[in-house]
């Protein structure tokens, strides 16, 4: 299964890199451009769960790397098939000067609040996204405050040193 997934990938599209990591993970790297093609493709092939849409900042590269996770949904009442029990990784990296992906949401429309959380923690935009509206945070904040330059004392500091010490008056 996982070499039959791993041949068809390789022989349809260029440029990916597919690793077979265990029996139940495989890791496909994808350029940007690549990435809708690559997962419609996959979900043409029941892989048609995507189970997460995560992002990771590579700081040094000057880079953010896309991470969606695809499984398939199972298809009998009482066993998992090999395919149901396989997780496919698919990476792609994209500028971190200046964030732009297209949504996915038109293959998967579940990935709509995993891109609204990657814009809002990220900032990452998502072109052709109808609703990149704040998921978690009440503030703006300068820098999205899970890139790797965002300086958490210094935000502690500017926030919560403002609030006045109240003082414990029992007698």
């Amino acid at each position: 299964m996982n070499e039959s997934i791993k041949e068809q990938l390789e022989s349809t599209f260029k440029a990916v890199v597919v690793n077979i990591l265990e029996d139940s993970r495989i890791v496909v790297d994808v350029k940007k451009e690549q990435v809708l093609t690559v997962l419609k493709f996959l979900k043409d092939r029941n892989f048609d769960h995507l189970a997460l849409v995560s992002c990771v900042d590579w700081i040094e590269e000057k880079e953010f790397e896309l991470v969606y996770i695809l499984t398939g949904y199972m298809q009998g009442e009482k066993e998992y098939t090999g395919q149901e029990r396989l997780h496919l990784i698919v990476k792609t990296r994209i500028s971190r000067q200046s964030p732009q992906f297209e949504t996915v949401t038109g293959i998967f429309q579940n990935a709509e609040p995993y891109e609204r959380e990657i814009h809002e923690l990220f900032g990452v935009k998502f072109e052709g996204h109808k609703r990149l509206t704040p998921l978690f945070l009440e503030r703006d904040y300068e820098i999205p405050p899970f890139r790797k330059d965002f300086d958490t004392r210094q935000y502690v500091q500017d926030v919560f040193d403002k609030i006045p010490f109240v003082e414990n008056n029992d007698k």
